[in-house]
């Protein structure tokens, strides 16, 4: 059972994912390596997820009624890394380890060295059928709990994607929700040029899911979409949530330079010169902190 989002509430939930953000910031330059693009672009749907969506319990990660959150596009992790540490999982300075030699915060995560990360990710495209597994375990074990798989539209690309659709649709796994970040780029451009993926939501009604889509920045129709396919009981659904690439950071929206490139690591063309955008980028979402408090106020 999803709450209902109330303003006070959503007010704490934008400035949480505004967090979020400077810490991704923070912690890419700290590494000196990593994705940024898609990590900012998906810092609402995480703040959703792990303060307000997910049944779960920082203190207890192995709770075995938790609802599960599987990331398939692992590069991601600073986001979710983020939201973690705001929530309890382990301290916040420890994201300063990301990418280091015997961290346990990997480039991609790894599934027995962080409590509370659900599988091990690399290879795109294997999320929904590790998904899929799960929530055929928790349907044999007659377990109450959800299934979150967060995808990439990039690896919808991959032939291993569509056999799980096909596979979900046939079982009528019904305790799985799929979210795609469709923000059209990956690591060589945008989506459309490198392998058209339009028409999507055609692609997975085709398959016979149950398609929503949503602004990936409205927290609150984000939320309010997740109960409504909750309530979907006749097969499998996905939310194909729109998000920008590198929002908040003028500089980095929607350029598919910055999907796998921390600032201050290269000159790219319209942006800060190298050794200013992190200091840009963090100035802008600060700024942006004080426009979210005074459009609640």
């Amino acid at each position: 059972m999803i709450e209902e989002l109330h303003e006070e509430k959503l007010k704490d939930l934008e400035l949480k994912a505004n967090q979020i953000r400077q810490l991704i910031i923070e912690t890419l330059i700290e590494a000196g390596s990593g994705h940024s693009a898609g990590p900012l672009g998906m810092a609402d749907v995480f703040t959703a997820f792990y303060f307000h969506i997910l049944n779960h319990d920082p203190k207890n990660p192995d709770w075995e009624d938790r609802d599960r959150l599987v990331l398939s596009n692992g590069h991601i992790c600073p986001v979710r890394y983020a939201a973690m540490a705001l929530s309890g999982y382990f301290p916040i300075e420890e994201l300063k380890t990301l990418r280091k030699l015997n961290s346990r915060l990997q480039g991609h995560p790894h599934r027995t060295s962080l409590p509370g990360v659900e599988t091990t990710s690399g290879p795109l495209g294997e999320g929904i059928s590790q998904s899929i597994g799960m929530a055929l375990a928790a349907r044999l074990n007659n377990k109450k709990y959800h299934i979150y798989c967060i995808a990439s539209d990039g690896e919808q690309q991959e032939g291993n994607t569509w056999e799980a659709l096909m596979f979900a649709a046939k079982y009528k796994i019904n305790n799985l929700t799929v979210v795609i970040d469709r923000n059209n780029i990956q690591i060589d451009g945008f989506t459309e040029s490198v392998m058209p993926l339009e028409t999507l939501r055609a692609k997975y009604e085709a398959f016979n899911w149950k398609v929503f889509e949503v602004d990936g920045h409205n927290i609150k129709m984000f939320v309010d979409t997740i109960a409504e396919a909750r309530a979907v009981f006749e097969k499998p659904t996905v939310i194909i949530a729109h998000t920008i690439p590198g929002k908040g950071v003028d500089f980095m929206e929607n350029r598919f330079e910055w999907h796998g490139m921390p600032p201050d690591t290269q000159d790219v063309k319209g942006a800060p010169v190298k050794g200013e955008q992190a200091k840009k980028a963090l100035e802008e979402l600060r700024t942006l902190q004080g426009k979210i408090e005074s459009e609640h106020q």
